[in-house]
């Protein structure tokens, strides 16, 4: 689904404005109460426009959840959609890790947003993670199981490796309270990113890269 005002003719610097702001308080309101438990009175509330107008530039919630999910998934397979059977494993690894982590960091928001929607059963990207996830990450297994072939790495399954990254980086978005938490004052600045980082690559790294 496109925003309405994406349809007209013209789409004036106005208009593109209006659709941003919105999809920014959209952003706030389902991160935070998932798909079910969003509003749009709720959204306009966040965007600071009225209900209607609201919905003239988007014609309901799902239109707005739509334009964000799919913006989210854009960014969020962007990493792995780079991983190629010619490079070297470990570099491949170890830069997959830590743009996942940049992306724990600086999209959180985002990275919630689609852990809710997962959580809820996943009601309105079903068809996207059976056809569209599914095909990159089976096509990543095959990178995989070719440096696993070549005596690059070692031998494990493909797929929960790939589970693994995501679970371990996304995690410090997710849990963010949690983690910060733990850590407590002196540990949860900035610095905890490059903390993981450090660590994730000695699990994963070390682990199966074949020296």
């Amino acid at each position: 689904m496109t925003a309405r005002a994406a349809k007209t003719q013209r789409r004036t610097r106005i208009q593109v404005a209006k659709e941003e702001v919105i999809l920014e308080a959209a952003l706030d309101v389902f991160s935070a109460n998932g798909f079910r438990g969003a509003t749009v009175d709720q959204i306009a509330e966040a965007a600071g426009m009225s209900k209607p107008n609201v919905l003239y530039y988007f014609r309901s919630k799902e239109a707005m959840f739509s334009a964000l999910i799919a913006s989210v998934m854009d960014i969020w397979l962007d990493p792995l959609r780079v991983f190629d059977v010619d490079k070297d494993p470990e570099a491949e690894l170890r830069s997959y890790i830590r743009r996942k982590l940049e992306m724990a960091r600086d999209f959180p928001r985002e990275s919630r947003l689609f852990a809710n929607e997962v959580i809820q059963g996943a009601p309105n990207t079903e068809a996207f993670l059976k056809g569209e996830l599914k095909d990159l990450v089976d096509e990543k297994a095959k990178v995989i199981r070719a440096w696993q072939k070549a005596g690059k790495l070692r031998k494990v399954d493909p797929y929960h490796l790939i589970f693994s990254i995501w679970a371990t980086t996304q995690h410090y978005a997710d849990f963010d309270v949690q983690v910060r938490s733990v850590l407590g004052e002196g540990l949860a600045g900035e610095g905890r990113f490059e903390d993981a980082a450090r660590y994730l690559e000695t699990l994963f790294v070390n682990g199966l890269i074949v020296r």
